[in-house]
């Protein structure tokens, strides 16, 4: 049987791991691949943390690795912490290079550049981090502190294609949210996630609290029809980005 490569996703805020990967992380999951979370914001002892903790169990993704930045519009995620878009880059970066060193990911998967469909400051944040923090990891003169270089072989943003957006845009634009989203030919790839539609949804579930937002997507998703809240979220796209060296010739 072929392996099935090892996944780590990276993402801003408990909830964006099963909005936007949350069935590719069942499907490595269930197919006996390891698989982890790290997230940005919120601290360890913050209300969202036991949620995000139910969500990653029904994921498969393991125990919650929380980076404890506060949140850009929330200071209640991690009082007494900085914000993660206030935080000093190269910090974040080491702790994130800790956590890829430490899993040794085959895949990473995180935000877009866009910062997914409302540009969320956390989320653009988290993006820039991420890809430096891909590079560095292969890298043992950065970051030492933070263990062995591991080189992740592949990362991948989830994103949205324009094209592709459907009930989601007049459902967000609904509630006063702006929505961005990349040229088709941006996507390199799309994954059917329908046979672990299922358990992303309990998984998004999982979010009580921003269930109950008015909002917030797991809050728009709650209120739609099956029919509907499948056609949204039995696809998930992204886009393959370089993480390390490639040989090639140099052009003439």
């Amino acid at each position: 049987m072929p392996v099935v490569p090892s996944l780590l996703a990276v993402f801003a805020h408990p909830d964006d791991e099963s909005l936007l990967a949350g069935g590719v992380l069942a499907q490595h999951a269930a197919a006996g691949a390891r698989t982890a979370v790290v997230t940005a914001t919120w601290a360890p002892d913050s209300r969202r943390a036991p949620e995000l903790a139910d969500a990653l169990t029904l994921l498969g993704a393991g125990t919650p690795r929380l980076l404890g930045y506060n949140d850009a519009r929330n200071l209640k995620a991690a009082p007494g912490r900085p914000r993660l878009v206030d935080a000093p880059l190269d910090e974040a970066v080491g702790r994130l290079v800790a956590h890829i060193r430490d899993f040794k990911p085959d895949i990473v998967v995180g935000h877009d550049a866009l910062g997914q469909l409302t540009g969320h400051p956390d989320h653009v944040r988290t993006h820039q981090i991420t890809l430096l923090a891909v590079e560095a990891a292969g890298l043992a003169h950065l970051h030492p502190e933070a263990g062995p270089p591991w080189q992740p072989a592949a990362l991948y943003a989830a994103t949205h294609a324009e094209s592709g957006v459907g009930l989601l845009r007049p459902l967000l634009e609904g509630v006063g949210k702006t929505v961005l989203a990349v040229p088709d030919s941006y996507v390199t790839t799309s994954v059917d996630v329908t046979p672990w539609a299922d358990v992303k949804w309990r998984a998004i579930l999982a979010h009580h609290g921003e269930v109950a937002r008015e909002r917030s997507l797991p809050g728009i998703l709650a209120r739609l029809s099956e029919a509907d809240r499948a056609q949204i979220i039995q696809t998930e796209h992204f886009t393959r980005l370089p993480p390390a060296p490639q040989r090639a010739t140099w052009p003439s």
